[in-house]
């Protein structure tokens, strides 16, 4: 790799300090001082909580394309052993924000050169991972000023090579919901079961109640995940647990599973109570909207990928990921795409460690694409 490269120095520099969501402050001056060292005669900088938005004006408008880059960071530790690994303790970009802020620098640096005829609006979001920065954005003043006519953007994917990018028409990620339930018995003794009401067994009962939703209430030809990632409870061996808490996500192909979904598990946890004699309460945390390409836009892309560029494209199928990138998809007309970075380790790995040699890759595309519908 040509660590020459600006924009890979840039994605270096920013590696080192991921930050969790609306938190992103040491990133968001970062990106203002680059931003700020460029030529300031066509581009309008402002900020929105932690992220920032980028104005590029055209040279005779009729429309404006908007592209973005989320930027927060994971609660992860890092064990890649990097020369630039991150020096916030119990945080990484696991999730390749780091690459995505980098490849839209590039682009703007590109194009406050070689101003197209259109407007482009580069959006730089915070957190992505949560709690979900790309609702209240879209609802902000500045996004209503400044609402583009189309949008795009990318997500790295650790599974394709460089040189290739992933895409579908319809339905790429999926409808995702937090999943938070918290229960609360008597605890005591653990020589006197007969007096408490142990949390332990009651959390265990649910969990195992929990995926019966799938098999039992969602149709086959359908798919959606109900996973328990976490389980707390108890204090020490010989106590009886007062209190236990599930934390897990929810993962669904349609809008209407999520509701059926979540049903039953209100239904379930009702049934828990009153058959335990214990109290309970769900919390969904961060809800994520589906990421659905537009199809005209989406096939116009993967044609002029095919046709003007070296890049491998290839029709995927969708994914269970979340992206809260789907929000804006529901408003804006537009498409996101996975970009190939050949990484042994996948997202949200403690050892993720993409190729950089996909960043000019990225750069290179979404440039000729810009020109070509500004």
């Amino acid at each position: 790799m040509d660590t020459n490269n600006p924009f890979v120095a840039l994605r270096r520099e920013l590696h080192k300090i991921p930050e969790l969501g609306f938190r992103e402050f040491k990133t968001q001056q970062f990106l203002l001082d680059y931003l700020y060292s460029l030529p300031q005669d066509s581009m309008e900088i402002k900020t929105w909580k932690t992220g920032i938005l980028v104005k590029i004006s055209g040279r005779n408008p009729s429309k404006m394309i908007g592209y973005r880059a989320d930027i927060d960071g994971l609660p992860i530790i890092e064990e890649t052993g990097l020369p630039f690994k991150s020096v916030h303790s119990e945080q990484m970009h696991a999730c390749g924000h780091d690459f995505h802020m980098s490849i839209a620098l590039g682009l703007i640096a590109k194009f406050i050169e070689e101003r197209i005829n259109d407007d482009l609006l580069f959006i730089f979001q915070p957190a992505e991972e949560g709690p979900g920065g790309a609702e209240p954005m879209l609802k902000s003043e500045i996004m209503k000023e400044w609402k583009p006519d189309m949008i795009l953007a990318l997500h790295i994917a650790p599974e394709y090579p460089v040189g290739t990018i992933a895409l579908r028409e319809g339905l790429l990620f999926a409808n995702t919901s937090e999943l938070f339930i918290d229960l609360k018995g008597k605890g005591g003794h653990a020589a006197y079961p007969h007096n408490t009401n142990d949390m332990v067994v009651v959390a265990c009962t649910l969990v195992s109640q929990l995926q019966s939703i799938i098999s039992r209430n969602i149709d086959p030809l359908d798919s959606a995940v109900v996973t328990i990632g976490k389980i707390t409870g108890g204090t020490v061996q010989n106590i009886i647990a007062e209190k236990a808490r599930l934390e897990g996500t929810i993962r669904t192909l349609s809008p209407e599973s999520m509701k059926k979904v979540k049903s039953r598990i209100q239904a379930l946890v009702k049934g828990i109570e009153v058959g335990y004699e214990c109290e309970a309460s769900i919390d969904y945390g961060s809800m994520y909207h589906q990421v659905y390409n537009e199809t005209a836009l989406t096939k116009e892309f993967m044609e002029f990928a095919r046709s003007n560029t070296d890049i491998n494209v290839v029709e995927c199928r969708e994914a269970m990921t979340g992206e809260d990138f789907g929000y804006m998809l529901e408003e804006i007309p537009g498409f996101m795409f996975w970009l190939g970075v050949d990484s042994e380790y996948g997202l949200h790995h403690a050892r993720l460690n993409p190729n950089e040699a996909a960043i000019e890759k990225a750069i290179e595309l979404i440039a000729a694409y810009l020109r070509y519908k500004g």
